[in-house]
């Protein structure tokens, strides 16, 4: 089955609303570890989040920080990320616990915020009975 031009078939690119770029950018580079590809402007810069552009930006219209939707970062061990990611001061707002038990592996999760208060979450699939220590 061929795809038609008008089938959406991924995410490009997802922008969150952040009050100072600069300490955004700081955060999404240096603490999650985001490849930095470039800045348009004073209001906007791109990371690449494996081949999904995410945008920041400065507030525009009735846009205001902290209040975006959920991003969800996969990793490969939640076991190694959590106390790495700890280590480059994210203060996360739990630890990770198991979310989902499918029947193939298991969904576990934990949350912490951007400066600007946006929720954020990383989240990893594990084999079947594979605890987090």
């Amino acid at each position: 089955m061929s795809l038609s031009a008008t089938e959406i078939t991924a995410i490009g690119q997802i922008a969150i609303t952040v009050s100072s770029l600069e300490r955004s950018t700081a955060f999404y580079r240096d603490a999650l570890g985001l490849r930095f590809l470039f800045a348009a402007g004073p209001n906007l810069a791109f990371l690449d989040v494996g081949g999904v552009r995410l945008m920041l930006t400065a507030p525009e219209g009735t846009f205001t920080p902290g209040s975006s939707s959920i991003l969800y970062f996969k990793v490969a061990d939640i076991a190694t990320a959590y106390p790495r990611l700890k280590e480059r001061g994210i203060a996360f707002v739990d630890e990770p616990h198991l979310v989902a038990p499918m029947p193939d592996h298991d969904l576990w999760m934990t949350a912490f915020k951007d400066p600007d208060g946006n929720t954020l979450v990383l989240m990893c699939e594990l084999p079947k009975g594979r605890a987090v220590p």
